[in-house]
């Protein structure tokens, strides 16, 4: 094979260009294991039949996710950016049926857990609000072991097989010449990747969404994304799909006001996740499962063992079954958030893998990667991943052991120990794989059943409001315009074709390109190279069109609460404090805070002549920070429209569909911006102290935002 790497005199010279670079060296130049062995197929693990488990013999998939395993030390490779919480986990119903996990069945524990929530592609040095997946990740501490619920807060994702995995990472993270761009998937790189992978076009779907830009990690859902079994005591099995609905609703910002909130605090989810903590407004979701019998494994048109696919709530409803309660803060950051270690091969009796592939991937690699990151094969004896079980084995020492195991017994089995510790029996609770038949030829293929990419992208798409489409249009538009290369979004624009010709339309209008008559097909990557006589991806009729579950507008599981929210009071010497008072009490009786921004800390003086202290400047607050806006009356108020940080706090919550409130002098004040144009997001009331105003103003904020707003914009 010929030397690929281009020297530094061919780039002082500049005697090649990159293209003429990559064009001389591509001939007879082929994909090769770090043993220059040939590669055949890149795209797909070994695996024992096309929907069978993958093959621990599989090399070429070894070497290549343990070097991407090893690549960054000691920050994780993704999901580096995280918080986390303790908490407890209640069952409201035992699931004997279905499961014989002892959690799963004592309604009467509480079984600790801890989270972490993360961001995929940036550096713990990142933001919070970079458009990305968050990882939704809990540890439960159960009677029987640990078990791990590694998910992240979308329920599909971009690859189906672990074969893909190092290269979209790869792709997405920042590019390798020059390190840039952090934390964004808005360059070439990534959608050079996606471009070529048509299975990934669901999961941009929701990675354009407002999804991929939460409000708070408190208010976002969370997804197994595998298909999993539930196994009970008779060894009957389900499959079974896992879901994190939270109690404060699924809410997202706007894409302007993320890269905004991004320059003003970019450790907002950090710290809002903290604070609610800290004054006692424990975050909470509910856990519901999706079930399916075993006989019903064939029975859709989308395969239940590809991660790119959901199953519409519609077709099988979600069974909530218990809650989660985050009640309790980190002690040391370090050695709690940073050093647990999730693993989705960490299971209890009772729960068990599919032949998911690229679950099956992800069993080999977060051990792998353990081992790099934390340095030792002890890493379970650190006290953030001990089990609270009683643990005993024959495994010894390795780098930073703690255990101090006695006597001279080390290996099962023995009479010099009294044959300790002992095999468990079923009954004595130990843990036995659910018998599947598997009986296959070993291939690099992926079942034809995989090859419908863009049917549940269209159903995601159609299931949005308006306004939600419009925004998966802007997000397109924005990225894809960051895009240098005509062809890579050429590329694109023919796959969003195929999705919905409207979303393409619209999307190449804004890049100035036309939607191509005849777009370059790529190959079904994930069934195989053309050689083996595959065929194109595939697009499946819907029987659900549309699904509201999809939608966080209409989701019917969203609640009107405004628990936790944050409300800007605009203020100055001279405000009416009784019309300070009243919005207050009113916004906190419905769980809601008030924080009085004024022109200088300390306190102001109201025209009563009473002090109110102050909790924050002009200088430091932002729009971004609040989730609406409240402008008491009183005569020193009208001063407020001379401050030029109070018009911009008050367009750039107008631009973000933030509902405003104001009345008296703070009406006027509205009224009086030619920036702002009345519309039902707007309330005014003349009166100050005004009770219909306050009911008025929370129900409001219980919508989250005006969005129909944007169109008047």
């Amino acid at each position: 094979m010929k030397n690929s790497k281009k020297t530094n005199q061919d780039n002082a010279d500049g005697k090649q260009s990159d293209l003429e670079f990559n064009k001389s060296h591509a001939e007879n130049e082929f994909l090769t294991t770090n043993q220059g062995v040939k590669i055949n197929d890149n795209n797909n693990s070994l695996k024992s039949g096309e929907r069978g488990p993958s093959l621990l013999e599989d090399f070429i998939l070894r070497e290549k996710i343990t070097h991407f395993d090893h690549e960054r030390i000691p920050e994780r490779i993704v999901h580096a950016r995280g918080s986390g919480a303790h908490g407890y986990f209640e069952l409201y119903e035992p699931m004997g049926k279905y499961t014989k996990a002892g959690f799963l069945n004592d309604t009467s524990i509480k079984t600790p857990v801890f989270v972490r929530f993360s961001t995929v592609a940036g550096s713990r040095g990142s933001t919070d609000l970079a458009r990305d997946v968050r990882g939704f990740a809990v540890k439960f501490y159960t009677q029987e072991g640990v078990f791990d619920l590694v998910g992240n807060n979308m329920p599909v994702f971009f690859i189906q097989d672990a074969m893909k995995f190092p290269d979209l990472i790869h792709a997405v993270k920042a590019e390798p010449h020059n390190e840039i761009p952090q934390a964004a998937s808005a360059h070439d790189t990534f959608w050079d990747f996606i471009s070529l992978m048509p299975e990934s076009m669901h999961m941009i779907m929701w990675v354009m969404s407002d999804r991929a830009i939460p409000r708070s990690l408190r208010m976002m859902e969370g997804f197994g994304v595998h298909t999993f079994r539930f196994v009970n005591d008779k060894n009957e099995a389900h499959f079974v799909k896992f879901h994190w609905k939270p109690k404060l609703g699924t809410h997202g910002v706007a894409w302007d006001e993320a890269q905004k909130i991004s320059g003003k605090n970019s450790d907002f989810h950090k710290q809002d996740l903290w604070e609610a903590i800290e004054e006692g407004n424990f975050p909470e979701w509910e856990l519901g499962v999706q079930i399916i019998p075993e006989s019903d494994e064939h029975k859709y048109d989308f395969d239940l063992l590809d991660p790119t696919k959901l199953i519409p709530e519609e077709l099988v409803p979600v069974t909530i079954i218990g809650k989660m309660v985050l009640n309790k803060n980190p002690d040391n950051f370090f050695a709690e958030t940073e050093q647990v270690a999730f693993h989705p091969g960490h299971i209890v009796p009772g729960i068990d893998f599919t032949n998911d592939p690229l679950l099956q991937g992800r069993l080999f690699s977060y051990t792998d990667t353990q081992l790099s990151r934390l340095g030792s094969p002890n890493f379970h004896e650190i006290p953030i991943n001990r089990t609270i079980a009683p643990m005993h084995n024959h495994q010894r020492d390795g780098h930073m052991r703690q255990e101090i195991a006695v006597g001279k017994v080390s290996y099962h089995p023995n009479s010099l120990g009294g044959g300790c510790p002992f095999q468990a029996k079923m009954d004595q609770g130990g843990f036995t794989s659910f018998n599947e038949r598997v009986d296959a030829h070993k291939v690099r293929e992926r079942s034809k059943s995989f090859s419908d990419h863009f049917s549940q992208a269209a159903l995601f798409y159609n299931s949005q409001t308006p306004i939600e489409q419009d925004h998966i249009v802007s997000a397109l538009s924005f990225e894809l315009g960051k895009v240098e290369t005509v062809a890579i979004r050429e590329r694109m624009l023919g796959l969003l074709n195929q999705v919905d010709a409207n979303l393409a339309a619209k999307v190449a209008k804004n890049l100035g390109i036309p939607v191509p008559k005849n777009p370059e097909k790529p190959m079904n990557h994930g069934v195989g190279a053309d050689d083996k006589g595959n065929q194109e991806p595939s697009k499946a009729n819907q029987n659900i069109v549309p699904s509201d579950a999809l939608s966080m507008l209409k989701n019917p599981t969203i609640s009107n609460t405004i628990a936790t929210r944050q409300i800007a009071f605009l203020c100055n010497e001279g405000v009416n404090a009784d019309s300070v008072k009243v919005m207050k009490t009113a916004l906190k009786n419905a769980g809601a805070k008030a924080v009085i921004i004024a022109p200088h800390l300390g306190t102001i003086v109201s025209e009563e002549g009473t002090e109110i202290p102050v909790e924050q400047t002009y200088k430091i607050a932002a729009s971004v920070l609040f989730d609406g806006v409240f402008i008491p009356s009183g005569k020193g108020i009208a001063d407020l429209s001379k401050i030029k940080e109070v018009k911009e706090f008050l367009n750039d919550s107008y631009h973000h569909c933030k509902f405003i409130a104001a009345e008296g002098e703070g009406a006027k004040i509205i009224k009086n911006n030619s920036d702002i144009k009345e519309d039902p997001g707007i309330l005014l009331s003349e009166n100050h102290s005004d009770k219909n105003l306050n009911v008025s103003f929370i129900k409001a904020l219980g919508r989250h935002r005006f969005w129909e707003r944007e169109k008047n914009i």
